[in-house]
């Protein structure tokens, strides 16, 4: 059995705007993707690779890939244009070259701060439920709105869990699903993903441990915070 870690970086990032796509931002001399792969090449339970990249920049890819040793990217293939696309564009690569019950664990490029710890128990809970999914509790109220003025229900927060990525699935399943999702339209629009696809086809989904530290750049202010990220990083490091 292998694990696969397919990197989601075929975004544009408009909502950064940036001259270059948010993955490929520097800091402190290294892209922002770069550091997410970093995760994963250094995680013993990963064993390859695979980044859904933005056309035209397969080849800058490759070579940040090799001028910071991520030996464990193994496939580059082109993004779609929503994240449904660019998971499918992935999966479809796969056929053939996945046994049913390797494990794909799909992760936003943009989230560069996801730790072992997380990657490690996504491993752990698919390989005993068939998937796994990053979650963590929510700790605000949650009123539903009757109109933009007031509300008069509520969701009880302790049923509800705030989902990000990485989402791990077995191939096999994980396959099955995105062929019949984009024969049948289910499951693909803009706003789903991964995990709301699979729900509508009636799976059930597992979750496993999430981070608050691993945020999605996606503003400038996230970048902000990112980059206090590192620097605490480094001063206990220091320490």
């Amino acid at each position: 059995m292998q694990t696969i870690a397919l990197i989601l970086a075929g975004g544009s990032g408009r909502r950064m705007k940036q001259d270059i796509p948010k993955q490929f931002i520097n800091i402190h001399d290294k892209p922002v993707l770069i550091y997410t792969l970093e995760n994963f090449q250094k995680h013993p339970g990963i064993d390859s690779i695979l980044v859904v990249c933005l056309d035209g920049w397969h080849d800058v890819l490759t070579a940040y890939a090799g001028q910071f040793n991520i030996t464990k990217l193994r496939w580059i293939v082109s993004g779609g244009a929503t994240s449904q696309e660019s998971i499918r564009n992935g999966i479809f690569f796969l056929d053939g070259k996945c046994d049913n019950d390797d494990i794909i664990m799909i992760h936003d490029g943009i989230r560069p701060l996801v730790d072992s710890n997380v990657i490690s128990d996504s491993i752990v809970k698919c390989r005993e439920h068939g998937n796994a999914v990053a979650a963590l509790p929510y700790n605000e109220q949650i009123f539903i709105a009757d109109n933009d003025e007031s509300t008069s229900d509520f969701i009880p927060r302790e049923t509800i869990r705030r989902v990000t990525t990485p989402q791990a699935y077995t191939f096999g399943v994980l396959s099955d699903a995105y062929h019949t999702a984009f024969e049948r339209s289910i499951g693909i629009t803009k706003t789903d993903y991964a995990n709301t696809m699979m729900v509508k086809l009636g799976h059930t989904l597992y979750f496993s441990a999430g981070s608050d530290k691993n945020i999605k750049l996606t503003t400038k202010d996230d970048l902000e915070l990112f980059k206090a990220y590192l620097k605490m990083e480094k001063n206990d490091w220091l320490k």
